[in-house]
This record gives structure tokens, C-alpha cells and sequence, in this order.
């Protein structure tokens, strides 16, 4: 295992892909109020649970540590007109259709565990976090930053959140 690597696979998702599969997926799991805040954050943790399963990123862009939390700025700057309220876009079934299985495992878990919370608890959960808080320990809550949050830290910090939870299913089952 490459504790400090990650590896950046062959095929990788594009992010426009991650995107569409959540705007598509958001009517299975209720959720009315997929705002470009949430879906900042539940692309972060798509990409921290695949960096953990899969020890690779599933896709190519780095998130910024950003006063609002984890965020890629492409995305932010496409969806920002629609401000506070759901985004919206044509999606594109054909680069649905080509997202590999593991790859949906992932997105589906985190639409099913992170999806019914709303934009502004995802934004407090992601702060309580190492990862986000390390790319910003320099700064004032309120200052700019386009400080990258390192997909090494994510993986080790949501991988020992992984082996403390597997742990603790351990000691349940002995009981």
C-alpha cells in the first residue's frame, strides 16, 4: 500500500460526469435542495471515499480549502449563477452510461450518507475535518484562499475515519 501517493488511474471521470450523475440521481434520493454548496461537498467526499477504497481520485480536479468549505472552482463558476437556490443542467446520459461500477458505488454511498443533509451542515462537518482545516491553519476564518486541500491528507485522515468505524463494528460484534 502507498501510504503518501495517490494514484491518478487511466480513467478517470470527468468532473462534468460526477456532476450530471448527481443532478440525475438527486430525484432516487429526495433531494430538492442541491444547491452549488452541496454539491461541492458531495463531490469532495466522492472524491475522499474513492481516494480511500480505491487509493485513487476519481476524478482530476483539486478542491480548494475556501471560506465556504471544499469547493472546485470550474464548478463553482458554472453553477454560480443559480446562487443559493438548486442547480440545474442538461445532463449527459451518454457519459453516465460510462461511469464503471466501483466508481457508482462510491457516488451512491455518498448520496445516500451525505445527500438528506443540507448545504449548511455539510459546510460545518467538512470544517470540523483535518483536511480542510490544515489548508487553511495560516488563515482567518473569513480570509480568501485558493490554498489546494491535498488528496494525500484526505485519503490517510477519511482512511483511519474508515478503520476507527471498521474497529468499532469489530468490538459491537464481539459484544
Amino acid at each position: 500500500i502507498l501510504h503518501n501517493k495517490v494514484i491518478e488511474p487511466k480513467f478517470m471521470l470527468k468532473i462534468n460526469t460526477v456532476v450530471d450523475y448527481f443532478i440525475y440521481k438527486r430525484s432516487v434520493y429526495k433531494i430538492n435542495d442541491l444547491t452549488n454548496l452541496k454539491l461541492q461537498k458531495l463531490l469532495y467526499y466522492a472524491q475522499a471515499w474513492n481516494l480511500v477504497f480505491f487509493k485513487e481520485k476519481l476524478f482530476k480536479e483539486n478542491f480548494e480549502a475556501w471560506i465556504h468549505g471544499p469547493a472546485i472552482p470550474s464548478v463553482y463558476r458554472y453553477f454560480k449563477k443559480f446562487s443559493f437556490k438548486p442547480v440545474s443542467k442538461e445532463i449527459n446520459m451518454v457519459e453516465i452510461g460510462s461511469i464503471k461500477q466501483k466508481q457508482k458505488s462510491i457516488l451512491e454511498s455518498v448520496l445516500s450518507v451525505y445527500g438528506n443533509y443540507d448545504a449548511n451542515y455539510l459546510e460545518l462537518l467538512t470544517h470540523s475535518e483535518f483536511p480542510w482545516r490544515k489548508a487553511r491553519e495560516k488563515l482567518a476564518p473569513y480570509e480568501h484562499s485558493n490554498q489546494v486541500i491535498s488528496s494525500i491528507l484526505m485519503r490517510k485522515y477519511y482512511g483511519e475515519k474508515q478503520a476507527q468505524a471498521q474497529k468499532r463494528k469489530r468490538e459491537m460484534a464481539k459484544r
